[in-house]
């Protein structure tokens, strides 16, 4: 594949400083000029001022120039207009107005973590000491960013964008309202949603396991228990552990692990997804403002007021 990871977000919000504070409590590293980074992969999120809350900006690896003109080949076929400047591409959803770049820039290596030993029915692979997940005791700190989810009142162009423009990969739709769309090996690393409004809907961060989930969201709770939105579970689309937290500008968070891997696109099999489904195999049922988040009212005021 062409592409191979979600570098960077860019993250708008009205509460800047408000919204950082959430952020490094989440685990994320504060650099300079609203720039966050992660464990493994640098900078990965910026925070800027915006109005209303809203994804302005991704940032996805390729790895030659002669990838970045075959996206701006796709992209004028969907017309599309999009600026190569060396080693990027520069390039908007008319949908949503959220730019997205590509550049080349190296592969992401993770060092392995080893993985946690378990004991099942017949199987005793961890004796004589207690589990690694109840002995941790340092903070949670996410290894790199998995996902965005955005919202788009034009689905079909906005997906279009992204798979047929960009050259993402189609890992599962939710029948014709929501799109796992693929630039790495990652299950997913854009969803695409049918919504009345464009907004950010939520960001997601890898951590070791199920444990660092727990304590992750444990943490950012015990003195913030309004921060909780859902968890803990496990999702269909993508397979992975999850749970959702809310940051002061109304945007979801999710710590998880365990996300599916799709080495070879020729051995996965997109699925088209009905009802509750996509959104989880177990665990408690989404909330309805994990569905229509509480603000979106809000958020379609100030669109149409923008547009004035």
């Amino acid at each position: 594949m062409a592409l191979h990871r979600l570098t960077s977000i860019t993250m708008g919000v009205p509460n800047v400083a408000e919204t950082a504070a959430y952020y490094t409590d989440f685990g994320l590293a504060p650099e300079a000029d609203g720039w966050f980074a992660t464990r493994d992969a640098g900078r990965q999120l910026h925070i800027v001022h915006a109005p209303t809350r809203r994804l302005v900006e991704v940032r996805v690896g390729a790895d030659t120039p002669d990838d970045l003109a075959a996206a701006a080949s796709r992209l004028h076929r969907l017309g599309v207009a999009s600026r190569v400047e060396g080693t990027t591409l520069t390039a908007c959803d008319r949908a949503t107005g959220v730019r997205a770049v590509l550049h080349v820039v190296p592969r992401l290596v993770q060092d392995p973590v080893p993985a946690p030993l378990y004991n099942g029915p017949g199987r005793a692979d961890r004796t004589g000491s207690r589990a690694a997940g109840v002995l941790r005791t340092g903070p949670v700190r996410p290894r790199r960013l998995g996902h965005a989810v955005l919202g788009t009142t034009d689905f079909e162009t906005t997906t279009a964008f992204f798979r047929d423009g960009l050259g993402f990969k189609a890992s599962d739709y939710v029948k014709d309202r929501g799109a796992f769309l693929r630039c790495s090996t990652d299950h997913h690393n854009v969803f695409v949603i049918a919504m009345p409004v464009t907004f950010l809907h939520h960001t997601s961060w890898q951590v070791d396991d199920i444990d660092d989930i727990g304590r992750g969201a444990f943490a950012m709770l015990e003195d913030h228990p309004e921060r909780h939105v859902w968890g803990l579970g496990r999702h269909h689309a993508g397979s992975n552990f999850f749970w959702y937290l809310k940051d002061p500008a109304g945007n979801f968070s999710e710590y998880y692990s365990d996300m599916d891997c799709v080495v070879d696109d020729q051995l996965w099999t997109p699925e088209v997804l009905e009802g509750t489904k996509g959104l989880f195999d177990w665990g408690p049922p989404p909330p309805p403002s994990f569905l229509a988040p509480d603000d979106l009212a809000a958020l379609m005021t100030g669109s149409h007021s923008a547009v004035r």
